[in-house]
């Protein structure tokens, strides 16, 4: 049984596809021989340059999906920050590549949609149990 990410416009439907990007991001792999979840982000730091530009592109759809739900120009800067901050950083050979596994802006900007979204549309809210 495969994950389906839904299509919709609606804010359920965007939510689910950002926790779905945010998954991929930061969480969808475990580092051989722990229990640490790193995501595309991480491993793609690995790559000079391009692995980054990549990364910053991925962590943009997150914002543009938040700019869809109708967030406040500041919140959607303040993402923008967290991806700045990780692209900046993480560019940097080594250091970079463990700042990406700590500083998660994908993780820090999921938050700031759901907390959007908790607010303005409380329908979406997911009980996990």
């Amino acid at each position: 049984m495969g994950l389906e990410i839904p299509t919709g416009t609606d804010p359920h439907s965007i939510r689910k596809r950002i926790e779905a990007m945010e998954m991929v991001l930061e969480r969808s792999l475990v580092v051989p021989g722990t229990r640490f979840p790193i995501g595309l982000d991480a491993v793609l730091g690995f790559v000079p340059v391009v692995g980054d530009i990549i990364s910053a592109a991925m962590a943009a759809y997150i914002v543009w999906e938040a700019k869809n739900l109708g967030l406040p120009r500041w919140k959607l800067w303040r993402m923008i920050g967290n991806i700045a901050i990780d692209s900046t950083v993480g560019a940097v050979p080594i250091v970079g590549d463990a700042f990406d596994v700590v500083y998660r802006s994908n993780t820090k900007n999921l938050r700031i949609v759901k907390k959007h979204l908790d607010k303005h549309h409380p329908q979406t809210q997911v009980i996990e149990g």
